[in-house]
């Protein structure tokens, strides 16, 4: 999509008379938008003048509106200016909205969709505090119409949206949309219907998302069954997949990275950059590219994404060539289900999976075509140069000393919250448990439970006891003492003075509510010894 330059062209269009048009009687109505619609016109026809309206359209909307355009030598008459006529009927669309709107309106935008099948409007009025959505008059209509007819003759050909912008000083700036970006989903029309239009006018070359949303045809979607008939086709012809040496760090690495980058940004608040889901991470680019890493059992993950220009998809949807086999060679439980979104609608332009401790690919680019849709995860000096820019535009030794000891923790999975308070501070101006638990999803956290009351310890012990219905002979209840270790409490009726007990019941709890039963047999020391560590395993602080 072309857009208008910031600086107007200077050129203001004359006044023409006002049309004459009948009012609607609008004296009866008692809506708020409709009165104040009624007053609005009301004092537009008293002033009896229209707004003057500087129009301003884009050097590049232009140039391509009129790119190729040669003069006509087959008459004297001087040669229709696309350009021109362009400009005069958007300054009538303008006009012709003007006299539409609301009392008191300040900005007028409006969006109009067009094919040569079907059509759409949107116009919102608004005055800084509210706005009010109108339908397009039928002469606004009939001059879109006829504006995309012209549009039709340059070289670019006709336009899909047209959208205005007015101010209630006359600042009118247009831009025609050909699609350069994705349009947004509530303006986006039916494959058949843009396929109708271009039947009416062909077109050499399509942009790559619009391509592959009227001709994608499911080429690249791999459900389950498909996935396995594939594999079995792929192993029994001799098809194997390029194992990938260079291309990304090791599953475990990525992962952490990931990981850390994700908590950055939910640290900063930012709504842009990679994210952590159970088994799940993902990221959408500010370059309309993205990626997901799906983390499989057994040690097994794929990574899929696309880039919006890819070089291979646009051969494939315009110049017919064949579709790259991104899963050529590919097991069978790479498929639909672990694959990104893009590959639904024919954008998919890469797929990895890890195997065996290896990365592996089919017909994909190598990864350094692949910056624009993974985030910079590439070495640990990316993701602290990344981290660290987000703190300040010049972070400090110590700054980059934290981001650094942040990262390493994040690839020994043992972050834990003053790890990030180190980096960014815990005054309240980042979202510090936010961030934390984007790495407990990632399992490179350590998040220890608080200390249980001792109270609450032994509470839990005798409840313990008198829902199982233990034999509490000679071991009074009432009598539970707790004394403290590393990662809980130890729980026992101590023994009388000169009193000597083998086998008596000993009960250990950890701060995280796992209770274990034991006994005066096994010496507390060896017991407790293996108790801290399932009771680290369990909360990361080691490997299980």
């Amino acid at each position: 999509m072309t857009r208008p330059d910031d600086e107007a062209h200077g050129n203001q269009v004359p006044d023409e008379p006002a049309p004459d048009r009948q009012q609607p009687n609008l004296a009866d109505e008692q809506s708020a938008d409709h009165e104040f619609l009624r007053e609005f016109r009301e004092a537009f026809e008293e002033a009896n003048e229209e707004p003057d309206i500087g129009f301003t359209l884009s050097e590049s909307t232009a140039a391509r509106t009129a790119a190729g355009r040669e003069p006509d030598q087959t008459s004297g008459a001087a040669p229709a200016d696309p350009v021109e006529q362009a400009k005069q009927l958007g300054h009538r669309i303008a006009r012709e909205l003007a006299t539409a709107g609301p009392q008191g309106w300040r900005q007028l935008d409006a969006v109009f969709a067009l094919t040569s099948v079907a059509e759409l409007a949107q116009i919102v009025f608004s005055d800084g505090d509210r706005s009010v959505r109108i339908q397009p008059p039928a002469p606004v209509l009939d001059l879109v119409r006829e504006h995309r007819g012209v549009s039709a003759g340059s070289a670019a050909g006709p336009w899909w949206r047209l959208l205005l912008q007015l101010s209630s000083e006359g600042h009118l700036e247009i831009d025609y949309d050909y699609g350069d970006e994705p349009f947004p989903d509530d303006q986006l029309f039916p494959a058949e219907v843009y396929l109708a239009d271009l039947e009416a006018y062909p077109r050499d070359r399509l942009p790559v998302w619009l391509a592959a949303y009227v001709g994608h045809g499911n080429r690249q979607s791999r459900t389950p069954a498909l996935a396995a008939a594939q594999a079995r086709a792929d192993r029994e012809s001799g098809v194997r997949p390029v194992v990938s040496e260079r291309d990304f760090p090791a599953l475990p690495t990525m992962w952490a990275r990931w990981a850390v980058m994700a908590a950055a940004f939910v640290a900063v608040g930012s709504e842009w950059g990679p994210r952590i889901l159970p088994a799940l991470g993902w990221f959408e680019g500010a370059k309309r590219g993205g990626s997901t890493l799906y983390m499989l059992p057994g040690g097994r993950a794929v990574l899929s994404g696309g880039v919006w220009n890819a070089p291979a998809l646009d051969a494939a949807y315009n110049d017919d060539a064949p579709m790259p086999d991104l899963y050529a060679g590919a097991p069978a439980w790479v498929a639909n289900p672990v694959l990104n979104p893009r590959a639904a609608s024919g954008l998919l332009s890469f797929c990895y999976w890890w195997e065996g401790g290896r990365w592996h690919r089919g017909e994909s680019p190598s990864a350094d075509q692949l910056s624009a849709a993974i985030a910079g995860i590439w070495t640990a000096e990316t993701v602290t140069d990344v981290i660290a820019a987000m703190l300040a535009e010049r972070p400090t030794d110590g700054q980059r000393a934290a981001v650094t000891t942040l990262v390493s923790a994040a690839e020994a999975g043992v972050v834990t919250r003053d790890t990030l308070v180190s980096v960014f501070g815990d005054d309240g101006d980042f979202d510090i448990d936010s961030a934390l638990y984007q790495l407990v999803m990632a399992g490179a956290a350590t998040t220890l439970p608080d200390p249980m009351p001792e109270p609450e310890a032994v509470d839990r012990v005798r409840d313990y006891v008198l829902e199982r219905g233990l034999d509490t002979t000679g071991y009074p209840l009432d009598q539970l003492r707790a004394d403290r270790i590393s990662c809980g409490w130890m729980v026992y009726v101590p023994t009388a003075p000169g009193e000597i007990s083998i086998g008596r019941a000993i009960f250990y709890i950890a701060d995280d509510g796992v209770l274990e039963q034991s006994s005066s047999s096994i010496a507390p020391s060896r017991y407790i010894e293996e108790f801290e560590k399932r009771f680290q395993e369990r909360n990361g602080m080691v490997d299980a």
